[in-house]
């Protein structure tokens, strides 16, 4: 049951992402303490219970840290990327900026009417 393809392409998919990365975080803060809470108390299910807890609390934390390796090289990918286009164009991106620039403050100082 793997629905996570490896894409960050749409705004729902970073936020859905974002969503589940803020849960899992949740989720093993919740596990923590019930491993904390349990850890004095003996008994062959309560072992078992905190065992299999401890397996999910380290996986969830696994998959957490992938996601943000992921995220952390789609954002330096793309660094990287504008980088080389900037320094390949330098006068479009200028031209682009300049025009980005003029709307902006067109905007502005239509604001305050």
């Amino acid at each position: 049951m793997n629905a996570y393809r490896g894409t960050l392409n749409t705004p729902v998919d970073r936020i859905g992402t974002d969503k589940l990365m803020a849960d899992f975080r949740v989720l093993a803060a919740d596990i923590d303490a019930l491993l904390s809470a349990t850890a004095g108390q003996t008994g062959q299910h309560v072992a078992g219970v905190r065992a299999r807890a401890e397996e999910s609390l380290n996986a969830v934390k696994a998959h957490v840290a992938e996601l943000q390796d992921l995220a952390l090289a789609k954002t330096r990918a793309a660094g990287r990327a504008t980088d080389n286009y900037v320094r390949a164009n330098p006068w479009q991106v200028i031209a682009i900026g300049a025009v980005a620039g003029v709307a902006f403050g067109f905007l502005l100082s239509r604001g305050g009417d």
